[in-house]
């Protein structure tokens, strides 16, 4: 089994920063990329940020030049810096990672559980 644990959400005040982390831990053979993702009340899960291990990032419009995606490949963690929050970016913020189990299976993605990011104005 595979399982993401995210921590570090919480309540934050406008302006301020919070540093969410996730860990991936199970059977994993290798992980190609992992993310971020936020849903907020009453609207559709969205991407916030995505980064292949190794190589590149990209974020959602909303959050670019505020949020920092970044990875420790060795400990199968990925972060996201969030600086200069609004209170738009309250949501439950998932966890996410396309990875392989063995060498033999497909790529599948995999979800943690979320963490709750409110930020009050």
């Amino acid at each position: 089994q595979v399982q993401l644990v995210e921590s570090g959400g919480g309540l934050v005040q406008a302006g301020g920063s919070l540093r969410l982390s996730c860990v991936a831990s199970g059977t994993i053979f290798k992980i190609q990329a992992m993310g971020w993702y936020r849903q907020a009340p009453g609207k559709q899960r969205e991407l916030a940020a995505r980064i292949i291990l190794g190589g590149s990032t990209n974020y959602a419009d909303p959050v670019k030049g505020r949020f920092t995606i970044s990875s420790d490949n060795a400990k199968k963690e990925v972060y996201l810096q969030m600086d200069n929050l609004k209170p738009e970016d309250t949501a439950v913020y998932y966890c996410n990672a396309e990875l392989k189990k063995r060498p033999w299976d497909p790529q599948s993605t995999y979800w943690g559980q979320g963490t709750q990011v409110t930020v009050s104005s």
